[in-house]
């Protein structure tokens, strides 16, 4: 039986480039061959209901626009604790709860997924807007590849 993986995209569909997690969730949950050990959800701009399927789950992909100093479009993968340094030098959230804060609570209730990685995508423009911006748009397909080498690599191990 495969683990339990919880595949997060993040983000404001409202605000350009932010909206990419969203976009890659809708994308692959429309993959007709997913594996249904994988269960995709749109986590929106973050809150504290997302710490009980983070909690739930055994293997945790996150996709998430991120600034990371690199060319708009960029993708970057960060696995286990570099994912965990990630997220603690880039804490600062504007939403009710960070990603940070949620890996904190599934530390303290024993519950942080055995594997996980964060994808983030370089953001070109996060304004008002419904639609990502060219490079990013073209990072998506990227990205989804991304998580299905994750997926056949953890499989593998």
């Amino acid at each position: 039986m495969k683990p339990r993986t919880l595949v997060l995209g993040l983000g404001n569909v409202l605000m350009t480039d932010e909206a990419v997690g969203a976009e890659v969730i809708r994308r692959l949950s429309s993959d007709q061959t997913l594996d249904p050990s994988i269960t995709c959800i749109d986590g929106g701009t973050l809150s504290f209901t997302l710490a009980a399927p983070i909690g739930d789950c055994q293997r945790l992909i996150v996709v998430d626009a991120a600034k990371l100093g690199k060319a708009p479009g960029d993708v970057r993968v960060f696995e286990d604790v570099e994912m965990d340094h990630q997220l603690r030098s880039n804490a600062k959230s504007v939403h009710e709860v960070s990603l940070s804060d949620l890996m904190d609570m599934a530390r303290l209730t024993d519950s942080l997924p055995d594997q996980r990685a964060l994808i983030g995508i370089e953001p070109e423009f996060i304004g008002w807007g419904e639609t990502l911006t060219p490079a990013v748009e073209a990072a998506v397909p990227i990205a989804i590849q991304r998580i299905h080498d994750l997926l056949a690599r953890w499989d593998s191990e």
